[in-house]
């Protein structure tokens, strides 16, 4: 993995491939490449580091030719380095071959190949499927069905991109697991792993399922399966509402910082014409189930990865709250293998920002065998989670291009919310608590707004602390995963190690860990265990810890070294707004530590590998 494009059309092939790849950094790589067709034979360049370098290799940005295929990679097989970069190619330099995923049979599949005396250049699984589908074209005269050929070989994921030397006015892609997107222009044909390489160019894209194939002239394309016996599928262009500029920094020094000031503006967007004041609920019409199926939910199961399954722990707490009914969230990642009983009256609920996520995508399959219902929670249309579910929830954030989620989180908190706040009140939820509900979520824009305008103190405090060798972030029941994912934020943007704890859990071990060098970022919001969270504060500086309190509530003098004030909205909704000032925080301890804010070391926005 990490970011491909492709381009077939009128056009000089390598500036579209550059721009398309330039747009595509935010997922996170080490090393690009690409390829063009000339006289028969490819001309590859690639290199480790970054796209401009190389933009800036030698004779690249001249290379002439109105196709090619472009890469930007994140490690799985083989070191970072020239030689593991994509593409990667044939012994006789006809075939040229970008892949996101990993083939989990890579290392029969080389030593196969090695035995047959071909020798193999990289360490990369994705070299190996160059290979086969060079040696299938020696028994066809179709690039497609070679291509169909070699895969059934393959086991794993993959999203491919394949350029045959000797025929430079077409190019086949496949996918089984990891997302391609094709852009329809004029007279011209776009690939990608993401539409944000595409919309430059175009809003016309067709999405490509799992187990499907394509080809690609300059005067459109053609889709089927990848079976043994293919049949077509006839795929019809889709209208995407997104533009270049909605890619575009506007001004900001980052996209972590644009996208942490955008989030009022994106809760807007999430709770515009789904807020009912006359019933004191919510509408969520894609959920696609009537009063008597809420009705009839046994419980609610929260599924997602990373910042997505801290989320779903805040809206477990906000079904059980504000519906009762039992709720629960867990990694995505575990849920498949440990053979989970799957409650046909339950409600799943598949949360990625990207919608591609790989392992959240596997338990939806999962739940889909077993008789589960499932919805999704995503932020990109038509991508693989929404297309599998059918039925969910959109964020409504708007692109998110920083590794690290700040926008998609707080939309997905929203959107819970309101999911917690339309079974509540099908059931017991009051009119008079629903509209409570409903006025707080309107509040909190501006209460966004508000914390955002006090940037300057928490930059102040993140100066004094980013040079800790770790952190502690401490909270309670509402609280809890609030701490999690600025423990979280830290880890990714900074580096700086840090560790969550339930208040209640530092007594059992934790305590001995904390002294003048060991800072806790205790998270208290203005509730029933607030005399609790003073007591934990207590502990920790009676050890000589120093603490940075994120409250709401009144806090007696001098309790804590510093403190991050947040506005009021309604109870409930207090860990959206806690949770704004800890990206602020981790965000201000990355750039006085001189970090990449929105490419962090070692991450990719959208994993679509296990």
């Amino acid at each position: 993995m990490c970011g491909i494009v492709g381009y077939v059309g009128h056009r000089q092939a390598v500036p579209v491939l550059l721009e398309g790849l330039h747009r595509l950094e935010y997922r996170g790589y080490d090393s690009a490449g690409l390829a063009l067709p000339y006289r028969g034979k490819l001309r590859v360049r690639k290199t480790q580091g970054r796209v401009k370098d190389l933009r800036d290799k030698g004779d690249t940005a001249t290379l002439p030719g109105n196709v090619g295929i472009a890469h930007t990679r994140w490690a799985t097989h083989g070191e970072p380095s020239d030689a593991n970069a994509h593409p990667h190619t044939d012994t006789s330099g006809r075939i040229a071959v970008v892949h996101n995923g990993i083939v989990e049979n890579a290392e029969q599949l080389r030593s196969e190949l090695t035995a047959l005396g071909v020798q193999l250049v990289s360490d990369t699984d994705t070299e190996a499927i160059a290979h086969l589908i060079a040696a299938e074209l020696d028994a066809t005269d179709s690039l497609e069905a070679a291509v169909r050929t070699a895969l059934h070989r393959v086991q794993g994921t993959y999203g491919l991109l394949v350029l045959d030397a000797r025929r430079p006015d077409e190019l086949v892609v496949a996918r089984n697991g990891s997302p391609i997107v094709l852009g329809v222009g004029d007279g011209e044909m776009f690939i990608a792993s993401d539409v944000a390489a595409l919309v430059h160019h175009t809003q016309r894209v067709v999405f490509l399922d799992d187990g499907e194939i394509a080809t690609l002239r300059a005067d459109g394309f053609r889709t089927s399966t990848l079976g043994a016996e293919p049949e077509q599928t006839d795929k019809v262009p889709t209208t995407i509402d997104m533009a270049a500029e909605d890619y575009a920094l506007g001004g900001y020094p980052d996209f972590m910082r644009k996208e942490i000031a955008e989030q009022s503006e994106a809760v807007r967007r999430a709770l515009r014409g789904r807020l009912d004041d006359r019933f004191a609920t919510a509408r969520l019409g894609g959920l696609n189930m009537d009063a008597r199926e809420l009705r009839g939910i046994s419980k609610v199961v929260f599924l997602g990865c990373g910042s997505a399954y801290y989320a779903g722990q805040l809206g477990a707490q906000l079904v059980e709250e504000l519906a009762r009914i039992p709720a629960t969230a867990e990694p995505a990642s575990e849920f498949r293998y440990r053979n989970p009983v799957v409650d046909p009256d339950a409600l799943y609920v598949a949360i990625s920002q990207s919608g591609e996520t790989l392992d959240t995508l596997a338990a939806v399959q999962e739940l889909q065998r077993k008789g589960g219902r499932v919805i999704g929670a995503v932020n990109a249309v038509g991508s693989a989670i929404a297309r599998q579910c059918g039925a969910g929830v959109f964020l409504h954030a708007g692109p998110e291009i920083s590794v690290a989620s700040t926008k998609a989180l707080t939309n997905m908190t929203v959107s819970f919310t309101m999911l917690a706040l339309l079974l509540g009140r099908v059931r017991d939820l009051s009119a008079a608590d629903g509209q409570r509900i409903v006025e707080g979520l309107r509040a909190v824009p501006d209460a966004i707004d508000q914390l955002i305008g006090d940037e300057a103190a928490i930059a102040e405090i993140a100066q004094r602390y980013a040079k800790a060798r770790s952190m502690f972030f401490i909270g309670r029941v509402r609280a809890w995963p609030v701490a999690r994912e600025g423990a979280q934020k830290l880890k990714e943007v900074s580096y700086v190690h840090a560790e969550a704890y339930q208040a209640s859990e530092l007594k059992h071990g934790p305590l001995a860990l904390i002294d003048p060098e060991m800072p806790s970022v205790v998270i208290v919001p203005d509730d029933e265990l607030l005399a609790k969270n003073i007591n934990t504060i207590e502990q920790i500086k009676a050890r000589g810890g120093p603490v940075i309190a994120v409250t709401n509530a009144d806090l007696p003098a001098s309790i804590a070294d510093d403190v991050i004030r947040v506005p009021k909205v309604a109870p409930e909704l207090d860990p959206m707004l806690l949770t704004v000032p800890l990206q602020l925080l981790a965000y201000h301890c990355a750039l006085a530590l001189g970090r990449d804010v929105d490419k962090p070391r070692n991450l990719a926005k959208s994993v679509t590998v296990e």
